[in-house]
């Protein structure tokens, strides 16, 4: 854990320029807007420790795996998102000094993420090896409104001295992954050009062949006075700079205004880029950087008006969750049904950026709750247009007759994870993608996604899991044999039991999909039949049999269920006796010792009794929580909200909150001494998950929601707004009362503390406690 931030409910603050904490803030501090990212690195040269990074959506390399032992089925490549080239840079000499926070001496540092206007800001004193002192004033940001285009606003004041400042603006795409496996370089250059006060250069990724051009234009203003600039100009390969020197004398300041452009052929022709790029230059440029700063504050007031949780009496719980829904808003927009959601977002290389089952598990919730639904429709549309890639990966590993075995890992619907315990054994990702065709229907009412797309993408699912049971005349159940469970501190097993619910689940979900598309749209249904040769009496009654004869292990002296066959037999060690030498047991213990011990990464057999909990009585919940958190050790960033929710369901407010902090502020406070990789962005979504669901006790049962509030004990109140069958209806939980509004134009029914109450249109129910 590392605390280095001030605690403010609007803004991520850093006060003190530390080396060692140069990485985690840039990550911490990232900023995006959906079309491309950018890690909070330097304008300046910097040649301390750092990781640069500019990310752009949607363009990606193909790196080929690197492992010991090729088996069949295995993927070929690696997805990248690719660190693109840096268009923020620019460089600052003062009378032939470099300004380098690595050598100068650095005094009143101090960053600010703005949350509420989306704008990263930065200021210090530096004195150079030659007694120059400065002092710098930037601010940047991306926009949400021209979503090619980033702007920055760089002052430099002449503290001490009279001389000469030379200011290079450059964009440099010679740059590379540090995570590539084969130390190449990703980018080929296409050409590259500067001509005064302006610079393009243009490179394509190799084998993709992805091209993007990024362009930058800026002017210099000092004392309030826009100067006419003659510049010199450079270029070598993949680079293209601007150069100009300032005659300054003491008290002077000088503004650099610089607008950049990143264009790429995933959104436009390869041969307009150069064109589309000046043409977004010469539109910053007529704005100019007030006017966009301005657009930019008023369409992040518009996100937050949508999904802004308030908590009153706890400003770092309030500072955790809003940096949790600004990194979820920055990340992904859902304008692009092409794009997803990384689990690094824009923010760092791991993971390779591509779409995991965080999407559906985890985000997909809070994108429902709280954005049009054609947000989270989009994100569905992304997994059903690569429904024919998911064939594709099954029949890699032998599976027919249509099918479908979404990736656990992958850019454009094809398998490319590098861990063939995840690759061939994670199957259970079907299922969460199954679940959200569930969830986002109970949530929007949209069935005629279920006509359209999302029946075809179950009965590829369904199929699947029929073909992956098979029949134990020993137990006399089907069995699903050699699988990898959520918790991956556990590999090869069998009857991993969060598998098996969500396999029948989907099972039985597709019967009753494929009944009402029969019923409602016989036309739909008989072509559907036909284009996918769908046996109805034959694969129907396999899946209702496989449903209702499958195996669950569990234990019926402990009362609970078992995470997987023989799972008792391990040596049952609870965390709490744990020497903390041993902590995290992921980097302090061999893979073996892990996989035989008794730990579990993050939610497992606790994800399904959550995604069902209505099947379960409050005992049960109760006794398999007790069982399994006490074996957690919550070694993924996807874990902690889970346990959240259904502590907060049995009543274990200290429990809750104390899991709430860590999932909130996992990066913030960096608990896994891991931020300097990037933040975790997919595990935010939790975050929102441990408010709503946890605290506010929002469920979707039988077409209505149901509310239980709670409020832990260190909170004055809380709010939060949700989106449901078309209503807005916004929830605020007091020591004394609960006020629910409808903000829609229709009354909504609904249950809190399982009573149902009337909630009239764009009226508020309070409720006495």
């Amino acid at each position: 854990m590392n605390k280095y931030l001030k605690l403010d409910e609007w803004n991520i603050i850093e006060e003190e320029f530390n080396k060692d904490n140069v990485t985690s803030s840039e990550s911490i501090f990232s900023i995006g807007n959906g079309r491309m990212g950018q890690r909070a690195n330097f304008e300046e040269k910097y040649s301390g420790d750092s990781l640069q990074g500019s990310y752009i959506a949607g363009v990606y390399y193909p790196d080929k795996t690197k492992v010991g032992w090729w088996k069949n089925g295995y993927p070929e490549y690696f997805a990248k998102v690719l660190n693109a080239a840096n268009w923020i840079g620019i460089n600052i000499n003062v009378n032939g000094e470099d300004l380098d926070l690595a050598k100068v001496t650095v005094k009143d540092f101090k960053r600010v993420l703005n949350m509420k206007e989306g704008t990263l800001a930065r200021s210090f004193k530096a004195q150079l090896a030659n007694k120059n002192k400065i002092s710098v004033d930037t601010q940047r940001f991306l926009s949400i409104v021209d979503d090619d285009l980033g702007a920055i606003k760089y002052a430099i004041k002449a503290e001490n001295f009279t001389g000469q400042i030379v200011i290079t603006p450059y964009v440099d795409a010679d740059v590379m992954n540090t995570d590539s496996n084969y130390d190449e370089k990703f980018w080929s250059e296409v050409s590259q050009s500067a001509n005064n006060c302006e610079a393009f250069v243009s490179a394509i990724t190799k084998k993709t062949a992805f091209a993007v051009t990024t362009a930058m234009r800026y002017e210099i203003w000092k004392n309030g006075e826009k100067l006419n600039l003659d510049p010199k100009v450079l270029t070598r390969e993949k680079y293209a700079e601007s150069s100009v020197t300032i005659d300054v004398k003491e008290g002077d300041e000088i503004i650099i205004y610089k607008f950049a452009t990143n264009v790429s052929s995933f959104n436009h022709p390869e041969h307009t880029l150069h064109q589309v790029a000046k043409a977004e230059l010469d539109k910053a440029q007529e704005k100019h950087y007030d006017k966009m700063l301005a657009e930019q504050v008023q369409a992040w007031a518009a996100k937050w008006e949508e999904s802004d949780i308030t908590i009153k009496g706890d400003v770092a719980a309030q500072q955790a969750i809003r940096f949790n829904i600004f990194q979820l808003n920055q990340t992904y927009t859902g304008e692009d049904e092409r794009l997803n959601i990384g689990p690094k977002g824009f923010t760092g290389e791991k993971y390779g950026g591509s779409t995991y089952w965080d999407t559906e598990a985890y985000c997909l919730p809070f994108y429902l709750a709280t954005a049009d639904k054609k947000v989270a429709r989009n994100l569905l549309i992304y997994r059903y247009k690569q429904l024919g890639k998911a064939i594709e990966n099954a029949t890699k590993l032998g599976f027919n007759s249509g099918s479908a075995l979404f990736p656990m890992v992958t850019m454009n619907g094809e398998e490319c994870h590098n861990e063939w315990e995840i690759t061939f054994e994670e199957i259970h990702r079907n299922g969460a993608i199954a679940y959200a065709v569930y969830n986002y229907i109970r949530y929007t009412e949209d069935k005629e996604y279920l006509v359209d797309y999302g029946l075809e993408l179950l009965m590829g699912i369904s199929r699947f899991w029929s073909q992956r049971s098979t029949y134990s005349k020993n137990l006399e159940k089907y069995v699903i044999l050699g699988v990898t469970g959520p918790n991956e501190y556990e590999n090869n097993v069998d009857n991993n039991w969060y598998t098996n619910t969500l396999a029948c689940w989907c099972l039985n979900y597709t019967l009753e999909a494929l009944e009402y598309v029969k019923e409602t749209n016989p036309t739909k249904y008989k072509a559907l039949v036909s284009k996918l040769n769908f046996v109805e009496l034959k694969e129907a009654s396999r899946w209702k049999n496989i449903a209702e004869n499958m195996h669950f292990p569990e234990s019926k002296e402990l009362g609970v269920f078992l995470q997987q066959d023989n799972y008792l037999n391990k040596e049952q060690i609870l965390v709490k006796d744990l020497e903390s030498k041993h902590r995290p047991i992921n980097q302090k213990w061999s893979w073996d010792r892990i996989l035989r011990s008794c730990f579990i990464k993050q939610a497992d057999t606790l994800q399904g009794i959550y995604l069902f909990e209505e099947n379960y009585d409050i005992d049960t919940i109760e006794r398999n929580f007790d069982f399994y958190e006490q074996r957690t050790v919550h070694e993924s960033s996807l874990s902690p909200c889970v346990h959240t929710v259904l502590a907060a369901k049995l009543d274990r407010m200290e429990q809750a909150y104390e899991l709430y902090l860590r999932t909130s502020r996992l990066d913030l406070d960096d608990y896994n001494c891991e931020v300097h990789e990037g933040l975790h962005i997919t595990s935010m979504a939790g975050t929102w998950m441990s408010v709503v669901q946890g605290f506010g006790g929002l469920r979707v049962y039988d077409g209505k929601l149901h509310l239980s509030p709670k409020l832990p004990k260190s909170w004055e109140s809380y709010s939060f707004k949700v989106r449901f069958h078309g209503h807005v209806i916004h929830v605020q939980t007091f020591t004394d009362k609960i006020e629910i509004s409808n903000q829609g134009k229709a009354n909504v029914p609904l249950l809190v503390f399982g009573k149902e109450y009337q909630n009239i249109a764009n009226t508020t129910l309070v409720i006495t406690l």
